[in-house]
């Protein structure tokens, strides 16, 4: 499947293209702006996009008014078409986010609750609800509300049939309109296993290779990405444990989750799968900002694109831009840009992703652990014949690495000079190798 392989790009639409906060009903084609960031994902190496939130909503996205219709902060769904046209034009592949477990009290199946209460055809869509309850809108009932006890945002039941072919229809809708490449599932934990079955078998029916990303910050990600299930989840695990590590030095601790979940040993749960990793995403403080050490940004990028999984970028943090998480909101996440930037990081990143796309045993090779210590990292990546060593020195002196190379050369993959393993590999400071071994 193409999204094996693949290099992930998450753009917040509402976010960079600079929406008012709260939807002011004025319509405003600014998602056509998008088009000119197709270049630069493709520059950067990434050949597929992430659109978070682009539905009708009151404010941030979460506050669904209408799955079918595109935000009209962003313009219309013929907009968002010519946006998907541009991306597929370069070979990119576009994936829409879908939070299905919550709406606003504007979504219009809501409206029709209030307005018919019991007769309402739309009253088992919602969870636990209590017509002898109230709310402090004066609702005249009571509903669960989504996670952080947010009235705005009315929690919603997948598993209930009627609403699910409602989701069905929807993701039809979507995939006919836009021509979209698959989905990226909002608290995929929240969705029942059957409810993933028969998403699957309906969306490969609508299109072949339609991938199906799921976001959960917790769990055994074998229970939702199986043969029939996803195809992929986020990996937070391995995600913390990188930015922890290189914050404690501690490189341990990096190298311990990846051997867990995908070492050598047969028990290992995640052997074969391709996880969805990142170093921050639209919903975590930027990469930039966590870091203690300015120096560990590129090994950051580097541990990311080449340990075992799917690399996703989140759009600016590509050339360092910096922000910290807020409990009241998100929107200093997602900031406007008039145009994207480039400088020595972007760079570094766009050839971490050539080295990546060049090299098999990267993209889907097993993972095995060399030689650790607190600082420094050298992990192998093999697949049929090729086998690649990767190099990590998070200390700011150079380091020699003795251990069993089990050959006696490599070629480095970023300059393409002979490297001999004689005498140990010096891996210079702050900085990351990547060597394909002699066969």
């Amino acid at each position: 499947m193409w999204a094996e392989n693949a290099v992930f790009y998450q753009i917040h639409p509402l976010g960079l293209c600079g929406v008012p906060r709260q939807n002011d009903g004025q319509l405003s084609h600014r998602i056509l702006a998008l088009r000119d960031w197709a270049a630069h994902v493709e520059r950067l190496g990434a050949n597929a996009v992430c659109l978070l939130p682009v539905y009708e909503s009151d404010g941030d996205g979460s506050d669904v008014r209408d799955f079918r219709k595109v935000d009209g902060r962003l313009g219309t769904n013929d907009d968002l078409r010519a946006v998907v046209e541009a991306f597929h034009a370069r070979g990119i592949k576009v994936v829409l986010y879908a939070m299905f477990n919550c709406v606003g009290r504007n979504f219009w199946a809501f409206r029709d609750l209030r307005e018919k209460r019991r007769d309402s055809p739309y009253k088992d869509w919602f969870y636990s609800l209590d017509f002898d309850g109230n709310t402090s809108y004066d609702d005249g009932l009571w509903y669960e509300t989504w996670e952080y006890g947010d009235e705005r945002l009315i929690r919603l039941d997948p598993s209930n049939p009627a609403y699910a072919d409602e989701l069905f229809d929807i993701v039809r809708f979507w995939i006919e309109t836009f021509d979209i490449d698959g989905l990226f599932l909002g608290a995929v934990y929240r969705f029942t296993l059957d409810f993933l079955r028969r998403l699957h078998t309906f969306t490969d029916k609508l299109k072949p290779d339609f991938f199906l990303i799921g976001e959960t910050p917790h769990g055994e990600y074998d229970h939702w990405v199986d043969s029939g299930l996803l195809h992929t989840c986020t990996n937070y695990e391995s995600s913390l444990r990188l930015l922890s590590s290189l914050n404690g030095t501690n490189l341990f601790a990096i190298i311990h989750a990846l051997n867990r979940q995908c070492g050598p040993n047969l028990s290992a749960p995640y052997r074969g799968m391709r996880l969805l990793s990142f170093v921050d995403k639209q919903d975590m403080s930027r990469v930039a900002s966590v870091l203690m050490h300015r120096e560990h940004l590129p090994l950051a990028y580097a541990l990311l694109f080449e340990m075992p999984g799917i690399p996703c970028l989140y759009y600016g943090s590509e050339w360092g831009e910096k922000a910290y998480q807020n409990r009241a909101n998100d929107w200093n996440l997602c900031p406007a840009f008039d145009a994207p930037q480039w400088n020595e990081l972007t760079d570094y990143i766009a050839q971490l992703a050539r080295v990546r796309r060049e090299s098999p045993a990267l993209c889907s090779g097993d993972f095995a652990d060399v030689l650790t210590t607190f600082r420094q990292a050298v992990f192998q990546r093999r697949l049929d014949g090729e086998r690649v060593l990767v190099a990590i020195n998070a200390d700011s002196e150079p380091y020699r690495a003795h251990c069993d190379y089990a050959c006696g050369r490599a070629t480095d993959m970023f300059t393409g000079r002979d490297v001999d393993f004689g005498g140990g590999l010096e891996i210079p400071p702050y900085s990351a190798m990547f060597l394909r071994c002699e066969r």
